[in-house]
């Protein structure tokens, strides 16, 4: 199946410059979702890991489900601020200004393996940003697996020169 054309590009959105990758027309087909979610499934059987994680908001979307269908954890990885418990901080720089990413301290035991989940990757300070919180908390990133990777961005090589494994089902220029 050919994802691309489930997938809306919106020029300058959230600001002037950024050709935003839209997977809302992704989910909203059920037969491109199912078989994005199968694909996922397909690349993640062929990793070893304990837990699923997900970066907030539209990787919970795949992620729940693969953490559903592989009877794996689920952790989330949320905005500054968004979970009760303690929490590990991480600050990043997106192409588009600054985030900070969270992750409960007691997600994440020393030495488990987490496979971490989003919907693109772009220039990759989210994806390092959330290998960062695996790592402070002892775990080992098993690797990523994206939806879209926008190839002519640096954040897939980023996380492949710093030893992390990747994958994804489309792949689009960035801008």
């Amino acid at each position: 199946m050919d994802l691309k054309k489930y997938i809306r590009s919106i020029p300058d959105y959230p600001k002037k410059g950024i050709l935003f990758r839209d997977i809302t027309t992704l989910i909203k087909e059920p037969k491109a979702f199912k078989f994005t979610n199968d694909k996922i499934i397909e690349f993640s059987k062929k990793m070893d890991f304990d837990k699923v994680a997900a970066i907030e908001s539209r990787g919970f979307v795949f992620a729940s489900t693969i953490s559903y269908i592989l009877d794996k954890p689920f952790v989330l990885l949320r905005k500054k601020n968004k979970l009760p418990a303690e929490t590990h901080s991480v600050d990043f720089k997106l192409e588009y200004g600054e985030a900070t990413i969270e992750m409960h301290k007691d997600s994440v035991s020393s030495g488990e393996k987490i496979l971490i989940i989003d919907d693109l990757i772009a220039t990759g300070g989210t994806a390092e940003a959330a290998a960062k919180l695996i790592e402070i908390s002892g775990g080992k990133v098993a690797g990523f697996i994206f939806v879209i990777n926008l190839f002519d961005l640096p954040g897939n090589d980023l996380l492949t020169k710093k030893g992390y494994k990747t994958e994804f089902l489309v792949k689009f220029p960035g801008h």
